[in-house]
């Protein structure tokens, strides 16, 4: 079993992320958030290259100054943006059924896609963020990280329940369920709820200890039933 104090927040859980971004004075905070505001407008609008801190201070309605006290170049303000928009898309909720955690794993990231700011932002970031390393990797260490921790813990729930296997590897479950997301985003395919159930039932197949455990494979027909082959 994956030795892991679920009650104790790491350095890089949702919660360790928020607290980053939202702290400050109450007028640092409302100039924070105009800040951010005027970069996600500005990003979306013209994209990556074209995106300047002094635009964004007018855009913000700050000085230049206020903004560079705060971030230095544009890669970090847009490292903190999106920090901002992934922190509350990350957490897996405690349900006490594995397959609805694992569901949680792949519409957490579908939802913020499909359906908030977060999608044309990394959209428009995600070829920064493959070959930017000042962008690339703070992402990586931030909500990479954070997320993979929440479905680390999500695995040890599973395996502790015995929904799940006790060699599952967290690491893979977290490419197996996230992964495809980001493929579909990348290189095309409806994002939506059945494409997430499918996804769950795959994975849960994969790594369920029994297929009578509670929350495993037997709560949904299978996706992928072997198809009948008709005798001569």
């Amino acid at each position: 079993m994956l030795g892991i104090n679920q009650d104790a927040p790491s350095r890089n859980s949702p919660a360790t992320l928020g607290a980053t971004v939202h702290r400050g004075r109450p007028r640092s905070d409302k100039l924070h958030r105009a800040i951010l505001d005027a970069a996600r407008e500005l990003l979306i609008q013209d994209g990556y290259t074209r995106l300047r801190l002094e635009h964004i201070a007018v855009r913000a309605g700050v000085g230049k100054a206020t903004l560079y006290r705060r971030w230095r170049s544009k890669e970090a303000l847009a490292q903190a943006l999106i920090v901002d928009l992934a922190t509350p898309h990350l957490t897996i909720a405690d349900t006490g059924n594995t397959r609805e955690e694992m569901l949680a794993a792949v519409l957490n990231p579908l939802k913020a896609i499909t359906e908030t700011e977060f999608g044309p932002v990394i959209r428009a970031l995600m070829s920064q963020i493959a070959g930017n390393p000042a962008l690339g990797d703070p992402f990586r260490a931030t909500v990479v990280a954070a997320r993979r921790t929440e479905v680390q813990q999500m695995i040890a729930r599973g395996i502790a329940r015995g929904d799940l296997r006790p060699d599952t590897d967290a690491s893979v479950a977290t490419e197996l369920l996230v992964g495809p997301v980001y493929f579909r985003l990348v290189f095309g395919g409806v994002l939506d709820d059945d494409f997430a159930e499918r996804l769950v039932d795959s994975v849960m197949r994969g790594f369920a200890a029994r297929p009578d455990a509670p929350g495993g494979t037997n709560q949904r027909a299978p996706a992928f039933a072997s198809p009948k082959v008709a005798r001569p």
